[in-house]
């Protein structure tokens, strides 16, 4: 992200209310800039494609269509925007669809302004962000589930290890390849593969499972 261009961002909420709110907390900071608004998820489907924000905020229950199914339509194009679920439900049901759908990131419609803001910050610079509180439920959910107890008993090589640590610091394939002088299809190739090995379904699953391995 380049630190002296806002990022564009495309509001799909069906309250609006709270579509005026987020235009009058972006008009009170520098970082980000509200380029549309739609208050629906068709709706916003039709202007994520014209406008290709940076960053999407998307609400989880619209009354056309739900976020979960906007999002799949999104990640499906292949687009760049980052996509970021901003709702009220803290349902543990809710979180792993989103992020098993290819959610950026998670955040609450409670969350103070400023705290809001720096979630989103950490989006925009290619982070998948969640309040400590939504990583504390997503630990416990994965607790739950059958998974390898270590990345030797999965069975990932060096190099997927490697790639493992670098999720774990929420990079995005992008920033890994860089890291790792590789290119971004090879990032994606290993990525797929440690998430089979892994029985996990998205990237921030395996982010939480390698941090709670390694305490």
């Amino acid at each position: 992200m380049n630190p002296d261009t806002p990022q564009r961002l495309l509001v799909i909420d069906d309250h609006p209310l709270f579509r005026k709110a987020i235009l009058q907390l972006v008009d009170m900071t520098g970082d980000f800039e509200v380029v549309g608004e739609a208050s629906s998820g068709r709706e916003g489907l039709d202007l994520a494609q014209t406008l290709q924000p940076d960053m999407i905020l998307l609400d989880l229950n619209m009354k056309d269509m739900n976020g979960i199914e906007v999002l799949k339509v999104i990640k499906s194009w292949g687009m760049d925007s980052r996509v970021v679920m901003l709702t009220v439900s803290d349902a543990e049901s809710d979180l792993v669809a989103a992020l098993r759908a290819g959610a950026d990131g998670y955040l609450l419609k409670e969350m103070e302004p400023e705290d809001l803001f720096a979630k989103l910050k950490e989006a925009a610079a290619g982070q998948v962000t969640l309040t400590q509180r939504l990583t504390r439920l997503l630990a416990h959910s994965l607790r739950e589930d059958s998974k390898p107890k270590d990345p030797d008993q999965a069975g990932l090589t060096e190099q997927e290890s490697r790639i493992l640590d670098q999720i774990a610091l929420g990079k995005s394939n992008k920033l890994i390849a860089r890291e790792l002088n590789i290119s971004d299809g090879t990032v994606k190739v290993h990525v797929k593969h440690l998430l089979r090995k892994l029985n996990l379904r998205s990237r921030v699953e395996a982010a939480v499972w390698a941090v709670e391995k390694r305490r």
